[in-house]
């Protein structure tokens, strides 16, 4: 992956270019760029390489991860952990690959900065095809696809929330491998909508900078709930014996759809390099901070099933002990996703955002911002409660969105930038691969993430539902 960067000698630097008395960019700047593209190029102090891994890292992880246990049953103890290794690297690759067309179209347009949309849209736009030419402008607005994964970690509310109210049947025994059913307060829809408010005011919160201390915060207590998690869980291994090394073929797509759902960080990749103080690193950062991510997925989600086995839940958590200490765990857990959101709802508000408030006046700006933030979480709560299977929804989600975004777009995204170049043969048949795996994924996955969802769950299932 190339380290050339926006700030590059064969780039004119605005980063320390005043704005002209009237607050808009200086003559020079590109008109089309998002108006808050400007101002955070424009921000004189970036995050260090450590504070960009903490973004990375924050970015990847989340209910995806919890859910990764599951995902290894559906696909078999020996072909879970090798299709998540491979699905590592590729959404790695993948990631590579968008930073690099950023970089060749920031240069060949002079811009600041580019994002996912700005990359496909220009893709587009380079492509031998007259039509795609034509319909460049839609590609802007495809890394609006990452926003219906909120509505999983209102499901992850939920279903949490749910049990920790159930203080009912919550006992001092840690040691009981047993997890009871217990009689929860309230529907966990209310919990769900409880929170709206909350994350309607977190997601107000629009600099980068300023989230990372949110970040940080989640960091930690998503760290301490892991560590708790992983030691309840290598504890306590039973025979494996009795495990398959290879699932049925039936429910590999809803490991598909888990998987890359997990890989969900890649729409983060390319506002957090343009935040670096100095983004030559960010390759180093990039694979460092993925590499730290894959092997968490591939051990936590290996060793959940071993622990579990047939028993395994849509989330992890839902398999630990109903003991205060394990009750506080989906607690601090829940607590770490809730400032999550706001870093994930990051990409998408800046994709949607800018352009409308760009059509009102100026003294209304302020108003509809606020009111889009707030129509666009509203919308995730919605979906929630009205899908509310935390298993099937992240495979769902994951099979329509997440392979999109990380395995289908950026391959074919490579081709269209240097098709001109006389891209070599290999090069091209291996982007077609993974967009063809990608592809299928995408199918079938969701294909049988709607069949499991219109099919009643089955008592003892690892289905999570809310009651």
């Amino acid at each position: 992956m190339s380290t050339r960067r926006l700030r590059s000698e064969d780039y004119n630097d605005y980063s320390s270019t005043e704005a002209t008395p009237d607050g808009s960019p200086p003559e020079g700047i590109n008109s089309f760029a998002a108006p808050s593209a400007y101002q955070r190029f424009g921000e004189s102090n970036g995050t260090t390489w450590f504070q960009t891994l903490i973004h990375l890292v924050k970015g990847n992880i989340g209910t995806g991860l919890l859910g990764l246990p599951l995902a290894v049953k559906n696909a078999g103890i020996v072909l879970g952990p090798l299709s998540l290794l491979v699905m590592g690297i590729a959404a790695v690759h993948c990631m590579g690959i968008l930073v690099k067309c950023a970089h060749r179209f920031c240069n060949k347009y002079q811009r600041p900065f580019v994002d996912y949309g700005d990359a496909v849209m220009y893709g587009l736009e380079a492509s031998p095809s007259a039509w795609l030419r034509t319909h460049a402008i839609w590609g802007r607005y495809c890394g609006i696809v990452q926003d219906p994964g909120f509505f999983v970690l209102f499901c992850f509310f939920g279903s949490s929330l749910q049990v920790i109210s159930a203080a009912n049947g919550t006992t001092n025994d840690c040691h009981s491998n047993k997890t009871t059913a217990l009689t929860p307060t309230m529907d966990s829809r209310l919990f769900i909508l409880s929170l709206l408010p909350f994350l309607v005011l977190l997601v107000y919160i629009q600099n980068l900078k300023f989230l990372s201390i949110f970040s940080m915060l989640a960091n930690l207590a998503m760290l301490c709930s892991l560590l708790m998690i992983n030691w309840y869980i290598i504890t306590g291994i039973p025979d494996p014996s009795n495990l398959p090394l290879i699932a049925g073929w039936k429910t590999y797509p809803l490991f598909f759809g888990t998987a890359i759902f997990a890989f969900e960080g890649i729409g983060v990749v390319l506002p957090l390099e343009n935040k670096m103080k100095n983004p030559r690193h960010f390759p180093v950062v990039l694979y460092v901070g993925m590499a730290i991510v894959t092997i968490l997925y591939i051990s936590l989600g290996t060793l959940g099933y071993l622990r579990f086995g047939a028993s395994i839940q849509a989330s992890i958590t839902l398999n630990l002990p109903d003991c205060w200490l394990y009750q506080s765990v989906k607690l601090l857990y829940s607590i770490g996703i809730f400032f999550t959101y706001a870093l994930q709802f990051y990409v998408p508000a800046e994709i949607i955002v800018p352009g409308a408030v760009s059509q009102v006046p100026e003294r209304w700006a302020l108003w509809v911002n606020l009111l889009l933030r707030t129509c666009l979480v509203c919308v995730t709560c919605l979906l929630a409660i009205l899908i509310p299977r935390l298993d099937i929804v992240i495979s769902l989600v994951g099979s329509v969105s997440s392979s999109a975004l990380a395995l289908i777009i950026p391959p074919l995204l490579e081709i269209t930038t240097y098709y001109s170049d006389g891209l070599h043969p290999v090069t091209i048949a291996k982007d077609i691969l993974i967009s063809v795996l990608g592809f299928a994924g995408f199918v079938v996955g969701t294909y049988e993430s709607l069949w499991a969802l219109a099919t009643p769950p089955i008592s003892n299932t690892t289905s999570a539902l809310v009651q």
